[in-house]
């Protein structure tokens, strides 16, 4: 004895088709926005992030630069130098 009538699989078959259709259709728009996407993105002309961190890098390093020269150039420092040269050099006042 058949459990499903021969209209029922039919009907089954073209349900099971028809949701492979949708997804195939679903995974089509998904690669075309992928591909938009990417598109514009490299449109924008944006950094890598092997360059961001390369030009990081070097901001940091300026930067610390800069913070030991104004250390280096500050009231403090140059009082702390000119004691220091009148210790190593009493003669001079």
């Amino acid at each position: 004895m058949q459990s499903k009538s021969r209209p029922l699989d039919d009907i089954s078959n073209l349900l099971t088709n028809a949701v492979g259709a949708v997804k195939g259709v679903g995974d089509e728009v998904k690669a075309m926005g992928r591909s938009q996407a990417e598109k514009f993105i490299a449109d924008m002309d944006l950094v890598s992030r092997d360059e961001f961190e390369v030009l990081k890098a070097r901001l940091d390093a300026a930067l610390a630069e800069i913070a030991t020269l104004k250390a280096a150039a500050s009231p403090k420092a140059t009082t702390k130098r000119k004691a220091a040269v009148k210790k190593s050099n009493p003669s001079k006042k």
